[in-house]
């Protein structure tokens, strides 16, 4: 599903694009090789915590770039649209990261926090080390797994259908609800100042009179 990783200034990595065929990947070699480093730059692509001490000796900025390219019907899918993001043959992730540390996302070209990256990123690649946790583990996974077990696709895909309209009715309804108490509110406020000219009882040609009337008491 990973189609390519692309690398600017990670650690000793000045620029370095990987692409991946379909089927199991392995990475192998001695220690020291680099293998983490592959492994932390993908991470930080996927939105592991931005570290500054992985930006290369004298550069300013470094930059990851995963591509992937899921089947139709992936949850991801889902999860893009809930998010906003347009759905694109392939999905982009993209991070950069600064001398001070601090980090900017992408997916697809679009802004993205890293929170999205993370959401976005468990579900297209799974990384297990030696000390990491599982993804069976990861309550996360729960639903995904158990709508995989015995359940249609297509009835997966009519429930979260019906749940994204129920988002947007609950949404609108929220709006809707505050549109009647800012109205209320309105109306309280235009009835006071309604009593107010009620108790006044100004009369026509009443503003003429006054102004009359203080002219001739100063003119007095």
């Amino acid at each position: 599903m990973l189609v390519q990783l692309a690398i600017r200034n990670v650690v000793l990595i000045e620029k370095l694009e990987i692409a991946f065929s379909p089927g199991l990947t392995v990475l192998t070699g001695e220690t020291g090789a680099g293998k983490s480093i592959l492994l932390d730059s993908l991470g930080l692509a996927l939105g592991a915590r931005a570290d500054a001490s992985l930006l290369r000796t004298g550069a300013d900025e470094a930059t990851v770039t995963a591509s992937f390219a899921p089947p139709a019907g992936h949850p991801v899918q889902d999860a893009l649209a809930e998010l906003g993001i347009p759905d694109e043959e392939q999905i982009v992730l993209r991070r950069s990261l600064a001398r001070d540390g601090r980090s900017r996302a992408w997916i697809n070209d679009a802004p993205a926090g890293a929170a999205a990256l993370r959401r976005i990123g468990a579900m297209l690649v799974e990384l297990q080390g030696q000390h990491e946790q599982m993804g069976l583990a990861d309550p996360a996974s729960h639903l995904g797994v158990l709508d995989a077990f015995g359940t249609s696709p297509d009835l997966t895909a009519e429930i979260a259908l019906r749940h994204r309209a129920w988002r947007a009715a609950e949404e609108n309804l929220a709006a809707a609800q505050l549109a009647i108490a800012a109205a209320r509110r309105e109306e309280d406020f235009l009835r006071h100042a309604v009593a107010e000219l009620a108790e006044l009882a100004p009369a026509e040609g009443e503003e003429d009179a006054l102004s009359k009337q203080r002219n001739h008491l100063v003119v007095a």
